[in-house]
């Protein structure tokens, strides 16, 4: 038994693209002001979020990643839809079909709200996803210190992302140590009741909080020792905006400015 790929891979693919050349502060601005504007496009404005499905795709072809790479991180949306379906059902409207069993009515009014928390979801995921996926963990670091983010807030993030890592290789250990140390015969259920099982999961998450905690310590203690005053530092050297920089950020945030104007106007 292992842990799932997702937990212990980078998010980073490393390509040459035209996305992966724009610096990350960019690009970070751009993602961020892609969000907010999906989010504050009114319920139902079908040709709105077909105007931001089109830049969004867009930044998806110049970002080169695959077609898989977007599909696995689609999940991240699904828990907005299961946390909007029940409008379907409480939203007053037309009535589209009703559910014999429980005497749910469905309305249309409900149907258009749903379908529109969806389509901000996924555009505001694969704008983020391709935010991800073009820039470095550190260059995304690095961005969010020179864009003024609290230096704390920085930090936290940076020794939370890196600290993942860690603690999904300490899980990995324990479950190839559990595995080395359990046996079962062929043909025969191996193991006891779900709530023993339950109780063994419990204690392995236990201690992998306990090593990871302890391990934790041991990390600031070095970091410490070796200068670590709070500020990101990397081997690169800082890149700075280009023309192709500036013209993707005023082109991006006029046709999410232009959008908005449209639908709220």
């Amino acid at each position: 038994m292992s842990l799932p790929a997702w937990l212990t891979a980078e998010r980073y693919q490393a390509r040459d693209s035209f996305l992966h050349r724009r610096d990350a502060r960019i690009k970070l601005v751009v993602t961020v002001s892609a969000a907010f504007a999906v989010t504050l496009t009114p319920e139902g404005n079908w040709l709105a979020f077909g105007a931001f499905a089109l830049v969004v795709g867009a930044f998806m072809v110049l970002s080169r990643l695959p077609v898989g790479f977007y599909l696995r991180r689609a999940g991240l949306a699904l828990p907005f839809v299961a946390a909007a379906v029940p409008l379907i059902f409480t939203r007053p409207g037309e009535t589209l079909f009703t559910l014999p069993l429980f005497g749910w009515t469905a309305s249309t009014a409900g149907l258009v709200a749903v379908a529109s928390i969806v389509l901000k979801a996924m555009l505001a995921v694969l704008m983020a996803t391709t935010l991800v996926g073009t820039t470095p963990p550190q260059a995304l670091l690095r961005a969010l210190e020179r864009l003024r983010v609290p230096r704390l807030l920085s930090s936290t993030i940076m020794l939370m992302y890196r600290y993942l890592f860690v603690i999904a290789e300490e899980g990995q250990r324990m479950l190839r140590a559990r595995e080395s140390r359990s046996a079962s015969r062929v043909n025969l259920h191996a193991g006891r009741s779900v709530g023993w099982r339950a109780g063994v999961l419990g204690r392995m998450v236990g201690t992998l909080f306990l090593r990871s905690y302890e391990r934790s310590e041991r990390v600031y203690v070095a970091m410490a020792a070796r200068g670590y005053d709070g500020t990101i530092r990397t081997v690169r050297a800082e890149h700075s905006p280009d023309t192709f920089d500036w013209l993707m950020l005023l082109g991006s945030l006029s046709a999410f400015a232009g959008i908005v104007v449209y639908v709220l106007v």
